[in-house]
């Protein structure tokens, strides 16, 4: 089975993990950091907002199974594109909309879905703010962060 890689800034990684880890054709998931200058950046370093990184899920795939384009498809329905850097009530730039690409395939299907999105946004005339940029260095964040909510037994993060 050949797996791909998809790299999503939601906000808070904690439910975006969930979200796609129960996707059907996600062969697996890990929360962590990408998108800043920082080398092996700390949960603490990124909600300072100062490493310039990103809370994100790497989503592991089998293109068999699910497109990409169905995985970015979700992605729109799990955050708000219109809210720079922040998500709710979680403010920074490490909170900000992002799709993180692993190929020009990628880039090509996800401003192509960035453009759907804002068609659909549009009426009501909130920009989408979603950067679409190459992907760097992913950082895994912490062990206590990977399936957070499943070890507390949360089905979902409350506000």
């Amino acid at each position: 089975m050949a797996t791909e890689t998809a790299t999503f800034g939601a906000g808070c990684f904690w439910q975006v993990e969930a979200e796609f880890r129960n996707t059907s054709g996600v062969t697996g998931t890990r929360v962590g950091y990408v998108g800043g200058s920082t080398e092996r950046p700390t949960y603490e370093e990124v909600c300072r907002d100062r490493s310039g990184h990103a809370e994100v899920v790497e989503v592991q795939f089998d293109p068999e199974q699910v497109a990409y384009e169905d995985l970015v498809e979700k992605f729109w329905d799990l955050h708000d594109p219109t809210q720079l850097n922040r998500q709710g009530p979680d403010r920074g730039s490490q909170y900000r909309s992002a799709i993180f690409v692993h190929s020009p395939e990628q880039e090509k299907t996800a401003l192509a879905s960035r453009e759907r999105a804002q068609e659909r946004i549009g009426r009501r005339r909130r920009p989408v703010v979603t950067e679409v940029t190459p992907a760097s260095t992913f950082w895994e964040a912490e062990d206590y962060h990977q399936r957070y909510l499943e070890k507390r037994g949360l089905a979902t993060c409350s506000i």
